[in-house]
């Protein structure tokens, strides 16, 4: 299915590591940044008053904050005989009241003239802003201009999705009406979630999990996430449009309750999405597991291999047990994989987020925990982590190597 580009969003994007004098603290109140050639070369030459602009900070542990506000770029010495000298002013707002030095800041010029300003002190968002817009090495403290274009567009794929997501946009489908003809026979109701993950790859029959399971997970990951996507749409919109009134006034209890079930709802379908399609990789490999089986202190893991029998037998080796935790994203999570089976020392974890930073993979390897990332989004992370990183194809060759032994 054709998807679009990152292109279709963006002129350009800066980059640049704050200083103590771009950020509102007791010893600076500037609320501006020297227009240097990068900015010039994103903004142009012309004064530009009042550019709509939406700021979002951003942390790792899924704490996010979005302001409306604007930008004002300028040459204060217009009309002067001396060389032009530019200012870009930004609005002061909750936002910029969280940055500190040191944060990454992108400021990206948006197809409709307006600017999308991030602001984030995490190494995993900045990895993945850094990749998503393909900058060429990680900016510093001066600005670094990257133009999107073809050259330097993106696809939309499910990493590009995935970022974007954490920003709160949501690119046009290119081909809306293939997906809503998929989802017709449910209406305005979601079915259950193993129901849309059949759903899936039944609408990808060109997709083989038995010839790539690396393909395959991320390709059936990214179909449901857009069929739920489109169904969701329609399920909102019927909502609002019947509004949220009370014999009071506005009901602004059942927006808030409505729009909280909303996110809870994404959140738990996208981890079950990603069992239900483990499930179906492992099938199609012929591998022995267990999916949700119970471990010590009644712990769980996602997967275990061969199975709960083998694991509670104490006479079958420990070295032919397998583990595997599945999470389609991280942030401080992982560490709960680390108890969920005693007799297996080194855990496997897998998961769909891409770009996560190098202190957290360190932390990761020290704790004897192996991240298993589908091939395709290997690139989002730096080079010194993709010759530590398994694939699909490598944790099932580790996997059918033990029950073979």
């Amino acid at each position: 299915m054709r998807r679009g580009l990152l292109s279709d969003l963006f002129i350009g994007v800066v980059a640049k590591r704050l200083t103590l004098v771009e950020t509102i603290t007791p010893k600076s109140n500037q609320h501006e940044f020297q227009g240097t050639r990068p900015l010039r070369r994103l903004l142009g030459d012309n004064d530009r008053r009042g550019i709509p602009t939406r700021f979002i900070w951003i942390s790792g542990e899924q704490e996010a904050l979005s302001e409306e506000g604007f930008m004002s770029w300028s040459n204060v010495r217009k009309g002067k005989p001396r060389a032009p000298e530019y200012h870009l002013y930004y609005s002061g707002n909750a936002v910029t009241e969280l940055m500190q030095p040191s944060d990454m800041l992108f400021l990206a010029l948006q197809r409709d003239g307006s600017i999308l300003v991030v602001v984030t002190p995490s190494a995993t968002i900045q990895n993945q802003l850094v990749w998503l817009f393909a900058l060429e090495e990680q900016p510093e403290f001066a600005f670094t201009f990257q133009e999107i274009d073809g050259a330097h567009s993106a696809e939309l794929d499910f990493a590009a999705r995935y970022i974007l997501d954490e920003l709160g946009i949501e690119p046009e489908e290119p081909e809306a009406d293939r997906l809503d003809a998929l989802i017709e026979p449910f209406g305005l109701e979601f079915p259950k979630t193993r129901i849309f993950s059949e759903l899936a790859r039944a609408s990808m029959p060109e997709v083989s999990a038995a010839d790539d399971p690396d393909l395959a997970l991320i390709a059936w990951m990214d179909r449901e996430e857009q069929l739920f996507k489109r169904l969701e749409r329609r399920i909102v919109a019927a909502r609002i449009g019947d509004g949220f009134r009370a014999p009071g006034g506005a009901d602004v209890d059942g927006f808030l309750s409505f729009s909280l079930s909303v996110q809870n709802r994404r959140k738990a379908r996208a981890g079950q999405a990603l069992e239900n399609h483990l499930e179906a990789v492992f099938d199609a490999q012929r591998i022995r597991y267990v999916r949700g089986a119970e471990t010590e202190n009644r712990n769980k893991p996602d997967f275990l291999f061969p199975g709960q029998a083998e694991y509670r037998d104490p006479l079958f080796p420990d070295a032919r047990l397998t583990m595997l935790g599945a999470k389609s994203t991280l942030k401080d999570r992982w560490r709960q994989v680390l108890s969920e089976a005693v007799r297996i020392p080194e855990k496997h974890l897998l998961t769909l987020e891409p770009g996560i930073s190098e202190n957290q993979t360190d932390e990761m390897q020290a704790k004897q925990l192996q991240l298993v990332v589908p091939r395709r989004l290997h690139g989002t992370y730096r080079l010194t982590q993709q010759a530590w990183l398994m694939d699909m194809d490598g944790f099932i060759e580790v996997v059918r190597s033990r029950q073979d032994a």
